[in-house]
């Protein structure tokens, strides 16, 4: 093979396995190439590609030209030196933190930019003007989407049924509060359940106007957790939930027009 045809084959393949090895390190994380992390992505397949062929090239010297070829397609495989730094701290060098630190250090700022990425994602799902009512259609609805696209271990793992019912129970107590229940029936309610059975609530129920903003805001972010577990098995498509009285303000406001 002609030998710029086969330094070019090299560098495809090299980056190639990167861009490979990059979505499989990357699975159930989160979205590499999304807005904040494209570029550090891009990064981190160029030049871990571009330095597996590199390598690669070089040793032609040593190797047949399949074989360096095969090298490079088979050295990106180093994006896991990330995983394996935390697992096997034992057998950590000074040779190999020296030589993986670039690498390292580009993958935590891309970690960074997909968690970025995640929140901005769920936080688009979710409306702070919606009231007890809608937050709660608004989790169900979530729930019931994000639980049949997960497989039953990835539901468990996620504790996606134990998150609507952590939702679930601190609106039901919140819902009391609006209502105009009595101190002694919102104390009685914090106490049914394991998730509102916290010193941090009780602490609030001299203050009830308090306790439910505390309880709303605790709702909102257990339901942010449960958009997460979505996020992260992929499920990106999921429309954002429209209370359905909104839904008929907005249709009753065309027909107006």
């Amino acid at each position: 093979m002609h030998p710029v045809v086969q330094a070019g084959l090299t560098v495809v393949l090299a980056v190639v396995s990167a861009v490979g090895f990059l979505l499989l390190r990357c699975q159930g994380k989160g979205r590499p190439f999304g807005p904040a992390g494209r570029r550090l992505a891009v990064a981190v397949i160029l030049l871990t590609g571009l330095s597996s062929a590199g390598v690669a090239l070089l040793s032609k010297l040593l190797l047949s030209d399949f074989l360096a070829t095969a090298m490079a397609a088979a050295a990106p495989s180093g994006l896991w030196l990330s995983q394996m730094r935390g697992k096997d701290e034992e057998r950590r060098s000074l040779a190999r933190e020296a030589a993986t630190f670039w690498l390292v250090s580009l993958l935590a700022k891309l970690d960074q930019a997909m968690a970025e990425d995640q929140w901005r994602w769920c936080e688009r799902r979710v409306d702070d003007s919606w009231n007890v009512y809608e937050l709660s259609l608004a989790a169900n609805r979530y729930h019931e989407r994000i639980a049949e696209r997960l497989t039953p271990e990835e539901r468990r793992r996620e504790r996606v049924h134990a998150r609507l019912d952590a939702i679930e129970r601190r609106l039901d107590v919140a819902a009391l509060i609006e209502d105009g229940a009595a101190r002694a029936k919102v104390a009685t309610a914090l106490s049914g359940s394991r998730h509102t059975r916290a010193a941090r609530y009780e602490r609030y129920l001299n203050d009830l106007r308090r306790l439910h903003g505390v309880l709303k805001h605790d709702a909102e972010s257990e339901l942010l957790r449960l958009l997460a577990a979505g996020y992260r098995a992929g499920y990106r498509a999921l429309p954002a939930f429209t209370p359905p009285s909104r839904v008929r303000a907005s249709e009753n406001a065309r027909r107006a027009l």
